[in-house]
């Protein structure tokens, strides 16, 4: 098994990212990390910077570029992705974000940013059938159900929709943001030329193999 890649995935909500992330964690052998959990954690651990975090969580405010860089540079500070790498889905979310990180991984660069293409249209249909364990997070959808109804395969907590999910007013509003504050990293990386747009549309795992495949191509062209 090809072990150590260092990536970052872009996409709208419902594109596949959590999936394909999944994927290539076990592939590549590195943590996926995820803003979402990233900022669980800093919680759970009740550090001074996990303190910060709660406050703001609580108070309903957004959380700052400099907490939640300061949350992804304690991340990728730990041994595992210092010496493996890492995946990270939902940082950057900003170009501002994305220029933090490449100050914090200036000695080891990213291999490549895969942007997963998927239509709008495609993206709601996908939102509105999803399912999520409510304790492990993991993604099922209406189509591709867990082996038992409502119980999740991989912990046993509950499956169901997400409540977010169900709301046309929510859904737009995700996807107008992402397309607001996200959607420049595209020019922003492909300026770099780490850029791979992958056929968001395809199976989770043909889209695995396309990734796989830019990711092969990255890597021995630095070889």
């Amino acid at each position: 098994m090809t072990t150590g890649v260092r990536l970052v995935v872009l996409g709208k909500q419902g594109a596949g990212k959590g999936t394909q992330c999944a994927l290539l964690s076990q592939r590549y052998a590195v943590p996926h990390i995820s803003t979402g959990d990233m900022l669980r954690a800093a919680v759970a651990a009740g550090s001074e910077l996990g303190q910060q975090v709660a406050e703001v969580i609580a108070s309903g405010s957004l959380v700052s570029d400099e907490i939640i860089t300061a949350v992804v540079r304690e991340r990728l500070s730990e041994s595992d992705a210092m010496t493996r790498g890492f995946i990270l889905d939902g940082y950057p979310r900003t170009v501002r974000q994305a220029e933090l990180l490449e100050a914090i991984i200036a000695d080891r660069p990213l291999d490549c940013v895969l942007d997963l293409e998927v239509p709008t249209d495609l993206v709601l249909s996908r939102l509105a059938g999803r399912l999520v364990c409510g304790d492990c997070a993991a993604i099922y959808s209406t189509d591709i159900p867990p082996v038992q109804v409502g119980v999740c395969d991989k912990c046993g907590g509950p499956v169901l929709p997400r409540k977010d999910d169900q709301k046309a007013e929510a859904i737009k509003a995700r996807l107008d943001a992402y397309e607001l504050e996200t959607s420049p990293l595209v020019a922003y990386y492909t300026d770099q030329g780490l850029l791979e747009e992958l056929d968001g549309t395809q199976s989770p795992d043909a889209v695995f193999e396309s990734a796989k495949d830019a990711i092969s191509r990255r890597q021995a062209s630095k070889a």
